[in-house]
């Protein structure tokens, strides 16, 4: 039902009809018993008439008219009673069928809105919640007692009273913000809108409040601009292969050449650290470029059941010498056993093992390395946390962008082809809000993505 605090209006009116009724029926009782009077007098008066002398009967005549006309008003009255009674009694029924009618309407209103999938809240000109429906409690995270209260003190996940404050003066029509949740199984993202409260005289009289949970319309969006940008990636990704990888397999041919051609002989200290930097700077310029490649580029996916507790006990065996060197301790939190997932078991391994590799490069003087994996709905979330600097708030929109790195000595691809590759799956991988350090989470559907194996 939709939540509103409104007073009881239905008792005063109710106690005055009581009122008029028995006020109306004491009157009719009064008139009635002044009418039996009147005819008591009536009797009196012809009883008198007939002992008087006839000189004196006119005067009597006269009182008996008088008692006559009395008794016809008193008559009227009567009926004016009775008809004051039956139109009571109408307007009794008139109202209580409008107030049955009031109630199903304010029913049926409710029962649209508490089933509506967006929050909707209502508030007066000072910024008291008058009402709220639903989903409005789920994703505001109140309970009922916030009707009547300040929005401001209400609602604590977001602030809803400075945007409501800021759309007062503003066009309804363009008053739209986006606020960020954070919540233990991901960011999710509001679309918040603020229109005026009018009322029949067109008076504004507080302000409507609505809330959308556009989370997997951000998602789309974003995975709708990447499939964009990977559209033009993949032919230049292909055209920068073939035009930079020939000269570069040129210049690693002579370089080699020239040390076969000159082997054995003494060459100057300078020229062998030349042959050095080339030798080094080709190997690095060429594993740039297959990165590049291996990012853009729209391959298919070889899909495999894939134990995913066997394929995160490798990772973790694999890194456990790196950790030791580095004074990382790993402790793992993997629910066994796991539902076996249809995938490409090599590339997975590849965004796990990068998503190690990174927390411990973000532990340089050691730390703790965590790794859990668990079943939430029809999703393998498989969460790596570390204990490192963390990722600042102005960083973690670039996250995912290629070639974006903190790392002195990174290309930048990691994240992206990871993220890439997870997308790929059907799944997301995000970086979900953490007191220390940072923490990125897998998101491997159970079932088989409705995806398909190429870029979408």
């Amino acid at each position: 039902m939709f939540r509103t605090h409104s007073p009881e209006l239905g008792r005063p009116y109710r106690l005055v009809i009581t009122s008029l009724m028995v006020l109306n029926t004491a009157a009719l009782a009064i008139t009635l018993w002044v009418m039996a009077d009147f005819l008591r007098e009536q009797q009196i008066v012809r009883g008198l008439i007939r002992q008087l002398p006839p000189e004196a009967t006119a005067s009597a005549e006269l009182l008996a008219g008088e008692l006559k006309w009395q008794f016809r008003l008193t008559t009227l009255v009567v009926l004016n009673l009775i008809a004051t009674g039956f139109a009571v009694v109408l307007l009794a029924r008139a109202y209580r069928t409008s107030q049955r009618s009031l109630r199903d309407v304010k029913n049926l209103a409710a029962d649209i809105l508490s089933s509506m999938e967006q929050a909707v809240i209502t508030t007066d000109r000072q910024g008291v919640i008058t009402s709220i429906n639903r989903r409005g409690l789920e994703l505001l995270d109140v309970g009922e007692e916030s009707v009547g209260a300040p929005l401001s003190e209400a609602c604590q996940v977001i602030d809803l009273e400075s945007f409501r404050r800021e759309s007062i003066p503003k066009d309804p029509s363009r008053v739209v913000r986006d606020y960020v949740v954070a919540q233990p199984q991901g960011n999710r993202i509001l679309r918040a809108f603020c229109q005026p409260l009018r009322d029949a005289q067109e008076q504004q009289i507080g302000s409507v409040l609505q809330l959308r949970d556009v989370t997997d319309r951000a998602l789309t969006e974003q995975q709708m601009q990447r499939m964009e940008r990977f559209m033009g990636l993949g032919s230049l990704a292909a055209g920068l292969h073939h035009e930079i990888k020939n000269p570069l397999s040129a210049l690693s041919l002579h370089v080699q050449l020239f040390e076969e051609q000159f082997e054995g002989q003494p060459l100057p200290a300078e020229t062998r650290e030349i042959l050095g930097v080339l030798k080094t700077e080709v190997t690095r310029i060429t594993g740039v470029l297959e990165s590049f490649r291996s990012y853009a580029s729209i391959d298919r996916l070889t899909r495999t059941t894939v134990f995913m507790d066997r394929l995160l006990d490798r990772q973790v065996r694999l890194i456990t010498p790196q950790a030791s060197a580095l004074g990382v301790q790993i402790q793992t939190e993997i629910e066994s056993p796991l539902p076996r997932l249809k995938g490409d078991r090599g590339k997975l391994e590849q965004v796990i093992l990068n998503l190690l590799i990174n927390a411990m490069d973000a532990m340089p003087g050691g730390g703790l390395l965590t790794i859990s994996a668990a079943v939430q709905e029809n999703y393998v979330i498989v969460r790596v946390a570390d204990t490192g600097h963390g990722i600042s708030d102005d960083l973690r929109p670039h996250l995912f962008d290629p070639y974006f790195t903190t790392k002195g000595n990174g290309t930048g691809l990691g994240l992206a082809l990871s993220e890439k590759i997870v997308r790929q799956h059907g799944g997301i991988l995000e970086l979900c809000p953490s007191e220390q350090g940072a923490v990125f989470a897998v998101s491997l559907p159970i079932e088989g993505p409705c995806l398909t194996d190429s870029i979408s």
